[in-house]
């Protein structure tokens, strides 16, 4: 739609997904080269859940240089090893495996109940050592940055919580099951907005344990368009083109932990993300037919958001399978035990596996299909005139029911 350019405020949404984080970083990329040299980040809105956020502070930090974040998100992705995000010697998973054993054999009468299935201080150092959390602060007052945001959801509060570090005239915002809390973000944001429940562990942020930001967020959309983004860009990390359903006669075996854990990671990730984009597609089309002459008290307080959403070509599954053996011979030993053989479709697989061989395909396939649609791409991070959805084809079929 037409915009007025020097108030627009582009907003640019990060889901999580584990190691499937990587294909953002891909499509990142394209965009960066897209723009001129030495441009300043096209985002002046950014959100990010679980390793969404991640990407989504690194960003902010650099939100100066655009190029400079993406060389520094592409030198960790492409580079990455399992051991940087949790510990894989023999002793720490036999330790872990033992302590789950005798907590549940002894009904957790002589040990504590263990707090995770893996220990990931090593992606805590990782972040003290990379992430310059003082950058935001700096690319705000510039005005480089109107705000970024890291969600997280509070165990206690029962809550959907963005934890959101912006300049003066943002509000925080409460509602019954979700609020917007001004801070100054830090690792442990980014800690609690990836603990995948009984995967990674909680973090205590201010006298509450915060998990997996993915839980309670029904509306993920809701942050850049609470901090006030005109249109945002949505890179999801599920492709959705529909599965054939396996005939009654095919279906024998019973699912294993690995395959109904992988299905609610999937859920958890992505789901509310398609909810929100119908739902903000019904509020957009409403405000579309009603003319400005008519717009009462409620609709003058209402604003179409233009979206555009970039998904994968690919299913990440089909990736994964051919590098499980990439990844450390301890994690294959504990995913084998969990029905994880590496010889089939595994979405649990397609989250965990932090090493380079996977995620540096990941990276080119985020280009990849970012390139095709660059056009699309530049007019939307460049402020030009822009259809209120566009997103794949099998998504905008989905959408356009409401029309």
């Amino acid at each position: 739609m037409k915009v007025n350019q020097d108030n627009l405020k582009t907003g640019l949404v990060l889901p999580g997904g584990g190691a499937r984080g990587a294909f953002q970083v891909g499509v990142l990329k394209a965009i960066s080269e897209l723009l001129p040299n030495r441009s300043a980040s096209p985002f002046s809105i950014i959100s990010g859940t679980s390793a969404g956020a991640i990407n989504s502070v690194v960003l902010a930090t650099q939100a100066e240089r655009f190029s400079v974040a993406i060389e520094q998100l592409e030198d960790v992705w492409c580079n990455f090893h399992c051991n940087q995000v949790y510990y894989t010697d023999v002793a720490t998973m036999a330790r872990s495996s033992l302590h789950w054993f005798a907590a549940i054999v002894f009904g957790g009468m002589f040990v504590a109940p263990p707090k995770s299935l893996l220990n990931i201080s090593p992606l805590r150092s990782l972040l003290n050592s990379k992430v310059q959390f003082s950058r935001i602060q700096s690319a705000i007052d510039r005005d480089y940055l109107h705000a970024v945001a890291v969600t997280a959801a509070g165990y206690d509060s029962a809550r959907s919580t963005t934890f959101f570090q912006s300049g003066s005239g943002t509000s925080p915002w409460l509602r019954t099951r979700h609020a917007g809390v001004p801070a100054h973000i830090n690792t442990d944001h980014l800690m609690a907005s990836i603990a995948v429940p009984m995967i990674f562990p909680p973090v205590n942020i201010c006298g509450e344990y915060f998990g997996d930001g993915a839980m309670r967020q029904a509306t993920p959309l809701s942050p850049a368009i609470h901090l006030g983004a005109d249109r945002i860009l949505v890179i999801g990390v599920r492709n959705e083109v529909a599965l054939t359903p396996p005939a009654p006669e095919d279906a024998k075996q019973f699912p294993s932990f690995s395959q109904i854990a992988g299905y609610m990671l999937d859920t958890l990730f992505m789901d509310g993300l398609y909810s929100d984009l119908e739902n903000l597609t019904r509020i957009n089309q409403l405000i579309d037919s009603v003319s400005a002459d008519h717009h009462g008290d409620i609709m003058s307080r209402m604003r179409a958001i233009d979206t555009m959403v970039v998904l994968p070509s690919k299913d990440f599954r089909d990736v994964a399978q051919t590098c499980f053996k990439n990844m450390p011979k301890t994690m294959r030993f504990l995913l084998r035990g969990l029905g994880s053989d590496g010889e089939k479709e595994d979405r649990l697989l397609s989250f965990l596996l932090f090493e380079q061989a996977y995620t540096r395909e990941l990276v080119e396939l985020g280009y990849h299909d970012a390139m095709q649609v660059k056009a699309q791409l530049f007019d939307f991070v460049t402020g030009q005139e822009v259809p209120r959805l566009f997103a794949p084809s099998w998504v905008e079929k989905d959408l356009s029911m409401f029309q």
